[in-house]
């Protein structure tokens, strides 16, 4: 945990931006996995996290703004608790340690919830994203099931949005960790890669090196040979010669800050001709991408000029035709990249996204419909704190070049009797994680090999 004047002090400026009722902050409960007592790695909730720090199972709290009141509701551990999980401070004294010197045990709590409705004050919670808090929140509140998501705090969100968008520095130093360490999981895969190895094999190296940093996982890992299915989560091909291996990887940190980082790498020593066509097309968008970055500028800018690069070069090759601004603008280029340059990290890797991309990545405007436009998390303008990713890729997807070719759509900027000879290219991205400074931005973590020397240095 951080110091208790950290959570101490969040709580404090949240409380400034609220004007009445009662913040709860349901916490999250073990998750059965296929019986009641083998259970899923257990995960905090971020925002129980964030502005209350402890992370065990079970534990609901609240800040009663109208009684200027913080309670952490939890059980104490019973001695078969403690057979089975050893000797364990008490909730009380797990509370002090984050500010909080009231606990009560959980039966309280529906009566306390229940004495605010009956004097009709508000009681805020955010849009639960598991099944169990909905349940729990629709008992809870006396709601029926499907009413819960819809009658979530729009204000409670904003306010969050609004503190947790801002990294401060404790932050940034855990996040610059988990990114450090991220980097090392990605050259583990980059050194290993090779004819005959499996996914699984890399995935597993890579996994290690998270575990042994004294983390774990940030998500599923992404190693996969078909690069161009974008979230592949199977791990049973195995890599061949003239291929590529895409790793989608990232650690998180005992303090759940995570890093999430991609890179691609020949299977073979070196890239093919072809390869290093493609490669360096997506890397000049990412170098562009980054180059642009510093505050006041709107994502949705650095996205699109992204999105100019990618199509500029393919036109080059001759996989598109036309003007490269038309294209862009119509989405013909989502043909290649069909998803967004970047999206806000830190306590979740889409940072808050059960609390809606319109108000974390958007700032409230409502956002586009288009294919592939609609799949970029971020495109607000940036602001000193902000930390986010930035991941241009290139996509060679059969089943979409079919679709559109059949519908004829884009004809007048795609190449399709060119882009079938690419059909079994695959996909690649690079990605790297950056915080938004006063002036410009800094990437976080070591240097990711990104060029293709560097890479096949690597690979050396």
């Amino acid at each position: 945990m951080f110091e208790t004047k950290i959570y101490v002090q969040r709580r404090e400026r949240l409380k400034k931006t609220m004007t009445g009722g009662i913040l709860l902050f349901p916490g999250n409960g073990e998750s059965p996995m296929n019986y009641a007592d083998n259970t899923f790695h257990f995960r905090q909730d971020s925002c129980f996290l964030y502005f209350f720090g402890l992370d065990q199972p079970n534990l609901t709290a609240l800040i009663d703004l109208d009684e200027n009141r913080e309670i952490i509701f939890g059980d104490e551990l019973t001695i078969d608790d403690i057979v089975w999980m050893g000797t364990q401070p008490t909730l009380r004294a797990r509370a002090e340690t984050v500010g909080v010197f009231r606990t009560e045990p959980t039966a309280k709590l529906a009566d306390y919830l229940s004495g605010a409705r009956a004097q009709k004050r508000i009681i805020h919670y955010l849009p639960p994203y598991r099944a169990d808090t909905r349940v729990f929140l629709a008992e809870l509140l006396g709601q029926k099931l499907a009413e819960v998501q819809q009658r979530a705090s729009l204000d409670f969100i904003k306010a969050v949005i609004a503190l947790r968008n801002i990294k401060q520095a404790e932050e940034i130093v855990e996040i610059e960790k988990a990114v450090t360490t991220s980097v090392r999981m990605h050259r583990r895969a980059m050194t290993m890669a090779a004819p005959g190895l499996t996914e699984a094999e890399i995935a597993a190296a890579v996994h290690e090196v998270a575990l042994a940093a004294g983390g774990d996982l940030a998500f599923p890992i992404i190693a996969t040979v078909n690069g161009q299915t974008l979230h592949n989560h199977y791990h049973g091909n195995v890599l061949k010669k003239g291929g590529l291996f895409l790793l989608d990887a990232g650690a998180e940190t005992a303090l759940h800050y995570g890093g999430d980082l991609s890179s691609t790498v020949p299977v073979d020593k070196t890239f093919t001709t072809r390869q290093k066509e493609i490669y360096r097309i997506a890397f000049d968008a990412h170098q562009t991408a980054v180059s642009m970055l510093r505050p006041g500028i709107r994502f949705k800018e650095i996205h699109l000029a992204a999105c100019r690069v990618i199509a500029s070069g393919l036109r080059d090759l001759g996989l598109m035709t036309g003007d490269v601004d038309e294209a862009v603008a119509a989405g013909a280029h989502a043909m290649f990249f069909p998803c967004g340059t970047g999206h806000m990290m830190g306590l979740d890797i889409h940072d808050m996204e059960s609390l809606g991309e319109v108000y974390v990545g958007w700032d409230g405007e409502a956002k586009s419909t288009q294919f592939g436009l609609k799949s970029l998390r971020l495109g607000r303008e940036l602001v000193p704190g902000f930390v986010l990713t930035i991941e241009p890729g290139i996509y060679f997807i059969p089943e979409l070049m079919d679709l559109w070719q059949k519908q004829g759509k884009f004809s007048s900027f795609i190449n399709y009797q060119k882009l079938q000879t690419y059909r079994d290219f695959g996909g690649l991205r690079n990605e790297e994680n950056f915080l938004i400074s006063a002036d410009g931005c800094r990437r976080l973590g070591e240097p990711l090999p990104k060029t293709i020397e560097a890479v096949e240095g690597m690979r050396a």
